[in-house]
């Protein structure tokens, strides 16, 4: 295990991270309060009502709340719920932690090359970039200098945003051809 992992830290229970993957695509979510079916509008929007019984998605939305992660505010006659900014890095989090590339059945014979110049203040920051780039399979050319022969456009520019880079920091190359290439292909079981 990485000696980074802690920064990618799961909450203990799966329905928390499930309500706020949920709230982070939804955005903001509006229920009618003076609806005596509140509760059942709350849970029943909630996308996966059916691995959890109410009452323990009810507690955890207070939890969430309690917490600092949600923002509850009556507007009117509805009752609208969405992350506070402390959610939303919550929620990033495991967007990060379960951030995949693709493999297409196909390579297309382009190289990915991301290469980053993080400065030594964010020194916790480039060397938890340089493990999540390990984790998703790159291998190293250099220090920060990192391959994949896979399309990973938006996985990198998740990570920029989510780690507070930008694109002078970190850059993404696609390259038909890198000298001296046939440990890659080894690496990658390529051809």
């Amino acid at each position: 295990m990485s000696k980074y992992k802690y920064y990618f830290r799961k909450p203990k229970s799966e329905i928390t991270k499930d309500i706020l993957k949920w709230l982070a695509i939804a955005g903001v979510i509006s229920i009618a309060a003076t609806s005596p079916y509140f509760a059942t509008n709350l849970v029943g929007g909630f996308k996966n009502r059916g691995k959890y019984k109410k009452k323990k998605i009810g507690d955890t939305f207070y939890n969430l709340r309690r917490q600092g992660f949600l923002n509850i505010e009556t507007r009117g006659h509805r009752v609208c719920i969405s992350l506070t900014e402390r959610g939303k890095k919550m929620a990033g989090r495991f967007q990060i932690d379960s951030l995949k590339i693709n493999k297409p059945k196909k390579w297309d014979k382009k190289w990915r090359i991301v290469i980053f110049d993080i400065i030594q203040l964010k020194k916790l920051q480039r060397n938890i970039f340089r493990e999540k780039l390990r984790e998703l399979g790159f291998a190293p050319l250099q220090k920060s200098v990192w391959v994949t022969p896979y399309p990973c456009k938006d996985e990198i520019e998740l990570l920029r945003e989510f780690f507070g880079l930008g694109q002078r920091e970190v850059r993404l190359i696609t390259a038909e051809d890198i000298e001296n290439v046939d440990f890659l292909i080894k690496i990658f079981k390529l051809k």
